[in-house]
């Protein structure tokens, strides 16, 4: 099939899946383009056999982008457009519609001001006059174009589609996100044998704990601050950037230990980045499928995250990580000092991950049963 992605963003989950995607299309002997703003994302699924085209949708009344990226779908004529993200979703379908073309959605998680209409996710912003009907009866008439079908990287979010958007139950598709081969294929350090027996590490090197991700309120990085301000022996490692990085600066400068906490900055090689991590921590008040627990899982690091949305359904509590209700700072310190005082736990969650990732979780997997959507709205 000749498939068409767009993605508006530069950086985040939805491009680290929309790459992996394109790679092994193109693997997988399908021809894959991959459109989207000119960024180091392009060059690297370029170097793996996709076709790349910069062109960028910077906002949603964006003429320019949205006629330059109406030139490449021309040029291209693609069997399906699929789209990566929500900026993508409303003009890549717009234009996707207008020249009879069959187009998935892939929707990776709702607006802030909807959070907790996913079951297990917080409240995190009001609602603004207009929010529901841009983001839901917009949305509900939008997903019923015809030939068209609307993919969830979990359970949790098929059912907000269906029940609170209206989108048609055999419109919607949960197709769980993967990762890559060069991270299925990365070889895990073995700690050795000694390291199941071992009392922990407190008393010699810190235990590493690294978040990664894009600094804003849904992600409640303050709460993983003020809980490793807690437990003794842990260092924190916050990988990343965005809006609310002069706050977390702020929390950071404020804590009792921040010696214990470092800011790394966004780093476009999340691999390098989870680098010498002991426990990879996501305390969000709403997550779907998310990326850095799979890369963290695929490398054979535990992980310790909150009971929202579609995490329960990557991580199973006690068997691949740690979970704990979100908002719960008590909580989430106590877990990171059982795991922190257990080297032997963190192997063996560590190594389970792994395992959950190889079977459940590879883009090979996840690339087939999109091509089975693929061929349903196109056929």
């Amino acid at each position: 099939m000749r498939v068409l992605q767009l993605i508006t963003q530069e950086r985040g989950g939805p491009v680290d899946h929309a790459v992996e995607v394109a790679i092994e299309l193109a693997r997988q002997g399908h021809d894959s383009h991959l459109v989207g703003p000119p960024a180091t994302h392009l060059a690297a699924a370029a170097a793996h056999g996709v076709r790349v085209h910069a062109a960028g949708v910077a906002r949603v009344r964006d003429l320019a982008g949205a006629r330059a990226v109406a030139r490449v779908v021309a040029a291209v004529a693609p069997d399906v457009v699929h789209l990566q993200d929500r900026r993508a979703g409303l003009v890549g379908r717009l234009l996707a519609a207008a020249r009879a073309l069959p187009s998935v959605y892939t929707l990776h998680g709702v607006p802030d001001q909807l959070a907790d209409l996913v079951p297990g996710n917080l409240a995190i912003a009001p609602a603004r006059p207009g929010d529901r009907w841009r983001y839901l009866r917009l949305e509900g008439l939008l997903a019923r174009a015809p030939r068209s079908a609307v993919v969830t990287p979990c359970r949790a979010l098929a059912a907000y589609a269906r029940d609170h958007v209206g989108v048609p139950a055999d419109r919607v598709h949960a197709v769980p996100n993967g990762v890559g081969r060069r991270w299925l294929e990365r070889p895990v350090p073995d700690p050795g044998p000694d390291a199941a027996s071992m009392p922990g590490r407190l008393a010699g090197t810190p235990v590493q704990v690294t978040w990664l991700g894009l600094m804003q309120p849904v992600k409640r990085v303050p709460d993983l601050v003020a809980a490793v301000d807690r437990v003794p022996g842990v260092r924190l490692r916050l990988v990343g950037d965005g809006p609310e990085r002069a706050r977390i600066e702020a929390v950071v400068a404020a804590a009792a230990h921040p010696e214990r906490i470092s800011l790394a900055g966004f780093s476009d090689d999340p691999a390098e980045a989870l680098r010498g991590a002991d426990v990879v921590a996501l305390p969000s008040a709403a997550e779907a499928c998310p990326m850095a627990l799979l890369q963290a899982m695929a490398l054979g690091i535990p992980v310790l995250g909150t009971r929202v949305g579609g995490v329960p359904e990557l991580v199973r509590d006690r068997r691949e990580g740690l979970l704990v209700g979100p908002g719960d700072v008590a909580a989430l310190s106590g877990a990171l000092a059982e795991l922190a005082a257990d080297a032997g736990l963190r192997r063996r969650l560590g190594r389970q991950a792994r395992r959950r990732a190889l079977d459940h979780h590879s883009i090979d997997r996840t690339t087939r049963a999109l091509v089975d959507v693929y061929e349903g709205v196109a056929g």
